[in-house]
């Protein structure tokens, strides 16, 4: 039985969504009667967010769906300075023109999990810049910054370590704080946001918000923060082998980001399928307490609800059968991961290990070596042991490409181009 009685955190609880809350009693009460509108920030620091985000994006998801209004802050003005919050240096600046290329591509991949419009509960794509950029410093200083204690600041974890670490850190990053904590003032004053939700390690910004709601006048304002995800083996959710699982299509392909789920360790299966997929619960109850070779098969349909939603389903079932053909089958699929090398070039002959590293398999010649020594690496599913062997046009096949291989799941077309 669920300790709440809003749909809502009815929903969050018992998928594992929730680290702490300000005030359970009050914001369960809130959610039970009436329509809340909350927000998350998200910081332009690249073109996409990547699968360290999606639990975030979840809990938006879930808002809408059990009839609320969720709030997609793009950090537009926050941007400027970057989120200093457990770095352990600071971030590069951005110039406003990166910033705002970076919010234009990160926000085509909201519409995959909330409804955008005009509605009551239709999701709302906000960026702070709106109302940072044009602050007067002088009356920041005297209407918000007044409502700040540094003694209390410096006692926040995220300041603290960086400053235990005698790490520097600059008055900008130190006005970051103050920044969020007066997005949560503005988006209340401006569309009755209640409540902010983000990562465990905001939970200070967050607070610093509701104290500064609080002094500012603002009704009773709420904070609500989801667990800081690692893998069973302690990897960080969102970083794979060969880098981000970026969330842009343009950035990874729907079947390497379906192979990424596909990749879940057995500890992770019955989380993953609460926080990343839709399904419900009796059925995922089911799902997890199947075992033996069984659970390859609910890694793959964690792997395709989860590219499902992002991707479109056709395109999840298909980087499906893609893998069900090359890993079952030892078929060559037309619409692996491919990449185009000049014909003259390989008329001419391309190093191995230099053809490693371009397809994106070894960040160096040196990493790509030691992946041909270890008996990793075959052309055409031949293993290769030679490091020094030249891929020319001659091991092209009659499918009109090289199929290059890192172990059994990586798999790469190269095609004449």
């Amino acid at each position: 039985m669920s300790r709440f009685k809003s749909d809502f955190l009815r929903t969050l609880d018992e998928r594992g969504f929730i680290h702490q809350i300000s005030d359970e009693a009050g914001l369960d009460e809130l959610f039970a009667k009436e329509t809340v509108t909350a927000y998350i920030g998200f910081d332009p620091t690249a073109p996409s967010l990547h699968a360290g985000g999606l639990i975030q994006i979840m809990m938006l998801h879930w808002m809408q769906q059990t009839g609320h209004r969720p709030i997609s802050l793009m950090g537009g003005g926050t941007g400027m300075v970057g989120d200093p919050s457990f770095k352990d240096d600071a971030r590069q600046l951005m110039t406003i023109d990166t910033i705002e290329s970076n919010i234009a591509s990160i926000k085509r991949v909201f519409a995959n999990y909330l409804s955008y419009g005009e509605g009551a509960k239709d999701a709302m794509m906000i960026n702070n810049g709106d109302w940072l950029r044009d602050i007067n410093y002088l009356e920041f200083l005297r209407d918000v910054g007044r409502h700040f204690s540094v003694n209390r600041m410096l006692s926040f974890d995220s300041v603290k370590t960086r400053l235990d670490r005698e790490q520097s850190l600059s008055f900008l990053e130190f006005n970051y704080m103050i920044l969020q904590a007066y997005d949560f003032v503005e988006l209340n004053k401006r569309y009755g946001c209640r409540l902010q939700m983000g990562g465990s390690d905001q939970w200070g910004n967050i607070i610093n918000g509701i104290d500064l709601g609080h002094r500012m006048g603002t009704p009773q304002l709420y904070a609500l923060t989801s667990p800081l995800l690692t893998t069973a083996s302690g990897a960080k959710m969102g970083k794979s082998l060969n880098g981000a699982v970026w969330l842009n299509p343009d950035m990874l392909s729907a079947y390497d980001f379906w192979q990424y789920w596909r990749n879940t360790e057995d500890a992770d299966v019955s989380r993953f399928l609460k926080l990343y997929t839709t399904l419900p619960m009796d059925e995922i109850a089911r799902l997890s307490a199947l075992g033996g070779s069984e659970i390859n098969e609910v890694k793959k349909i964690i792997a395709t609800e989860v590219t499902a939603m992002l991707h479109g389903r056709e395109n999840a079932e298909q980087a499906a059968e893609t893998a069900r053909k090359t890993f079952e089958e030892g078929a060559l699929a037309d619409n692996l991961p491919s990449i185009d090398v000049a014909k003259g070039e390989l008329d001419a002959g391309v190093g191995l290990l230099a053809l490693i590293v371009k397809a994106g398999l070894a960040a160096s010649n040196g990493e790509a070596r030691r992946h041909v020594q270890g008996g990793a690496v075959r052309i055409n599913d031949v293993a290769i042991s030679d490091e020094r062997k030249v891929i020319g046009s001659g091991e092209v096949t009659a499918d009109g490409v090289i199929k290059l291989s890192l172990g059994k799941k990586k798999h790469i077309l190269v095609r004449p181009a």
